[in-house]
This record gives C-alpha cells, structure tokens and sequence, in this order.
C-alpha cells in the first residue's frame, strides 16, 4: 500500500510525496492505522525504523480534522524526547510534513532563552516538542496549559529513562488530562521500560520490530585491532584517504572528545565537537557546520547517536568502542540512511575486546574484522603530520594545563573576596 491510498489530508499525501515518502516502513504500516483509530500503542523499534513518521503522519491528520470541526485552541499533542537535539530534529519533520495546513509545532528545551517560547506557545500552537525539564519550568510559570492535550507522545524512551528522567515523566501525567490517547516508543524494552509504559498506557496495541541484523543492509561495518594510544593516528589516515567524506566520530567521554580534536587540529585537519559539556548554541552550530558539509569531521560522544537524523555521512567511525551494546547499532546508524550506502569503522584496543564481544552477542553475529599488516600499521604511525608521539605526554601536559586555568580561576574568586 502507499501512501497516497491513504485516507488522509491532500496536503499531507503533497508533502510526503515531496519528501520522497512512497511506501510505509514496517513501523509505520503497522502503526498508523491503529493511531488514526484512536488506539494507544507501544511500540518497540530500532532507530532508523522510520518511527518519527509513525506518530507524525496520523497526528498532523488526526489534528486537522479536528481543526476542520472547529474544536479548541491549545496545545493538542505533547510530545516528549531526550535531548535537544532530538526536539529540533522531530519539529523539522513536523514543519516539512504540516506545509499548506493548519497544523501548527515548536520544539521547547531547556539552556535557551524562555522568551521566544513563551512567545511561540501565546501565538498558540498543536503541537509541542519538549524536554522534562523546561516543561515543567513553563507549567510552574503557567505559560503552558496541558488540560486540552489529546495525545501523548514518548519518543526514545529508554533513552529518557537513561538520562534519568523517570520521575519528571510520571509527575508530568498529574498535569494531563485522563482522558488521551498515548503513543510509547522505545528502541529496547526492559523491566524499568515495561513498568512506565503500562502505567501510561491503555489496552494498547504492542508492536515490535525486530530486524534479524539490526545494522541496516546498506552499512559496510567492520572492526580494526588498534593500541589506544595509535587510534588518532588511523583517524588521520581515514580522513586523508577520504578527503571529501563527511566523517561522524563517536568517543566515548567528553574529555576524550576534546583531545581527539586537539589532535586532529595538531595534523591540520579541521574537526569539530558536540557534547553535553556545550552550551545549546554551540551544539546547534556544530550540526549546521558538519550538516551543511562545511566542516566535514564530527566528534561526538553518544548524545548524538540517537534520533539523529544527519544527511550524507560517508564514514562513522567508533573510535571508542560504545560501553553500552545497543548504541552500537544507533551509532553506525547514522550512516546508510535511506537509500544510500555507508561505512562504519570500529577501532577496538585490547582493553575493548570484552565489549566487542557483547556487541556481536547483541548482534548475534561477529563483525568482520578489518585485517592490518604489521609494515601498514607501523607506517600508520611513521608518516602521520604529528610530531609528538608520546600520547600519555601530552595527556600529561594538558592536565597541567587545566590545573593552570583551574589555579587561576581560584585565584580571581580571592581576588573577588
């Protein structure tokens, strides 16, 4: 079936065909129907699935209808995510999906200016795309009423429930209205998910998509047996060979990210970081850089391996291996996507073999492993652009340099005093 057989707004049918969608992903074939019936659902679903448009196409349809009958004003339809950058990604599907009708969205997060929100939410709005927290910044401050919400929408829960989450999520029901259809989905379900779904929930319809390979078909992914202390050396090797390729690399802490950037900067090459550490403005401009392919290297920790949707990126490379099984599958995920072909590289140090291991049982098959002469990988080393070798030297030198900054700042506060 596709989507123009769809018993749906014209405008809607216009702006899927527009945006290239044709035929439902297994998700959305079997969630839309049962959303438009009215049906609360709990779905389980990898990234990549298509799940934003699962909940978006009836919503915008089941929306405009209303607003056809002349109902009320207000916000119709919460939808809660993890982190900021999942808000603005959901709303720009929403803003392409709603063009030439009524529907109207916004996204709402917190280490941002409140004003131009409450502005947005006084102009009125249908749709809302929220973080716990400046959720409930905006209630206290009674400038926004969830009394005419007629859904609810938890997207990427588990991940939420990560980040800790769980309470805001269950306070936030007390401000509901009983009476709502709620839509649950969640890449993973555990006894913590199962628990806060069902409290949510109502009779709901359970739908779980679970693909025998969860790396899509079009990702190329394979391991390389690299020394902690070489990896920024094989790091510059793939970008020097990829000249164009846009890169997305995932590091396992903040820290990390920082230093994997100094180094590439140490060898010429032009990179750029995201992590929780930066302020909002300085997240959103390292997506549009690396979006717009204007800066070409992304160092990221995990907080953009979920729900991100980042077109054309030619490479991902696990720089360190994820802690956590499944953020493998949501990391190499961020290339391939659609149609196109992609190419994850993992560099897996000794110390990292364990969680190898557990990826390819959650994976339940080994990843090809990448085979590395000894003369390559000595030449690897031998003709990379950094002259300083010594990695723990210059981790070294950085630490002194950080108690340095760290001296001085307590210097001013006495100062101050």
């Amino acid at each position: 079936m596709r989507f123009s057989e769809y018993n749906i707004l014209p405008e809607l049918k216009e702006n899927l065909n527009t945006l290239g969608f044709d035929k439902p992903t297994d998700i959305q074939y079997k969630a839309i129907p049962y959303i438009l019936d009215g049906e609360d659902v709990l779905a389980i679903a990898q990234t990549g699935t298509g799940k934003t448009a699962a909940f978006a196409i009836p919503i915008i349809e089941l929306i405009s209808s209303a607003k056809v009958k002349g109902r009320p004003d207000g916000v119709k339809c919460l939808i809660m995510v993890p982190t900021h950058e999942l808000a603005i990604q959901i709303n720009t599907v929403f803003n392409k999906m709603t063009k030439n009708t009524k529907v109207t969205s916004f996204a709402i997060f917190g280490g941002v200016e409140q004003e131009p929100q409450i502005k947005k939410l006084n102009d009125g709005l249908d749709i809302v795309i929220a973080t716990p927290g400046r959720i409930f910044d905006l209630i206290h401050q009674k400038h926004l009423d969830l009394h005419r919400i007629k859904y609810l929408i938890l997207d990427e829960a588990d991940h939420m429930l990560k980040l800790g989450f769980y309470k805001d999520i269950t306070d936030l029901i007390k401000f509901l209205p009983q009476r709502r259809q709620t839509l649950f989905f969640s890449a993973t379900i555990d006894e913590n998910i199962k628990r806060l779904a069902y409290s949510l929930v109502n009779n709901p319809i359970r739908i779980q998509i679970s693909p025998k390979d969860p790396v899509a078909k079009n990702i190329t992914h394979s391991v390389a047996y690299i020394e902690m202390d070489h990896k920024r050396f094989f790091l510059e090797r793939i970008i020097q060979e990829n000249p164009e390729a846009k890169i997305l690399v995932f590091v396992r802490t903040k820290v990390r990210a920082e230093r994997v950037n100094k180094a590439m900067d140490r060898v010429n090459i032009k990179s750029i970081t995201i992590h929780s550490d930066k302020l909002h403005k300085e997240r959103t401009e390292s997506m549009n850089l690396f979006r717009s392919g204007e800066v070409k290297i992304l160092i990221a920790t995990d907080i953009t391996a979920r729900g991100i949707d980042i077109p054309d990126v030619d490479f991902v490379v696990n720089y360190d291996m994820p802690e956590i099984s499944e953020n493998y599958v949501h990391r190499v995920g961020r290339t391939g996507r659609g149609k196109k072909k992609g190419i994850a590289v993992s560099f897996c140090a000794e110390e990292e073999k364990k969680i190898l291991q557990e990826i390819e049982t959650f994976l339940n098959k080994p990843i090809n492993i990448l085979p590395i002469e000894n003369e390559d990988y000595e030449e690897t080393i031998d003709f990379s652009e950094d002259g300083e070798k010594d990695w723990k030297k210059l981790i070294a030198e950085e630490e002194k340099e950080e108690e340095k900054k760290e001296g001085k700042k307590q210097t001013t506060k006495t100062k101050k005093k």
